[in-house]
């Protein structure tokens, strides 16, 4: 790596030397993209609040091992995404531990990325209601590369490079197949819903 690192890695290489102030600025800079990303891949609200905060300690217990010759959130996301991984074969060996999971849409309002500032009327509320409903049905249906890969390129300053790094060293031309099927599924099933094809 050439010239000075980036402020992540700066405070990585804090981290590193058991500096828990960086640690925390980590912590505040990227729990909400985290939790966005495991909340996608699990649809569970609350398995995704502890499980964010598991990638958290994840990243504390293996500072020694981080190296900057990446990105910091790409290092990040890989965990985030090995762990949602690992809970979800969990669950498929232990159906019944999933019986009472709430509905993906009944809790986890805040991970909405982009909302009108304007006030919206109670009949457009609604159609936003139902059409946020969709648009996380949808992304749910998806194959995980896919919900993965458009998650992060949603989350903004997530690169083609770094996403193919957190999907597992795909190239560039795959990630952006990916995603380019991901985009037309998601197309195919909202298109009743939307005018403006924001994915």
């Amino acid at each position: 790596m050439t010239g000075v690192p980036d402020s992540d890695d700066a405070l990585m290489l804090r981290v590193k030397q058991g500096d828990a102030d960086a640690f925390e600025a980590l912590v505040e800079k990227y729990k909400q993209p985290v939790m966005n990303l495991v909340y996608r891949l699990l649809s569970d609200a609350e398995e995704a609040e502890d499980l964010a905060q598991n990638v958290f300690l994840q990243v504390w217990k293996t500072a020694d091992r981080y190296k900057p010759s990446g990105k910091f959130p790409t290092w990040l996301f890989k965990i985030a995404r090995n762990l949602s991984l690992n809970e979800i074969r969990r669950r498929s060996r232990h159906p019944a531990d999933s019986l009472d999971e709430p509905h993906p849409n009944d809790e986890y309002r805040p991970l909405r990325q982009a909302e009108d500032k304007a006030s919206p009327g109670p009949a457009d509320a609604t159609l936003r209601e139902e059409l946020w409903d969709k648009v996380s049905e949808s992304l749910a249906s998806l194959p995980e590369a896919q919900r993965t890969a458009l998650i992060l390129l949603r989350q903004g300053g997530v690169s083609y490079e770094e996403i193919a790094a957190v999907l597992g060293g795909l190239s560039i031309t795959a990630v952006k197949s990916v995603i380019f099927r991901g985009r037309e599924t998601l197309k195919k099933q909202l298109k009743p819903y939307l005018r403006t094809g924001e994915w």
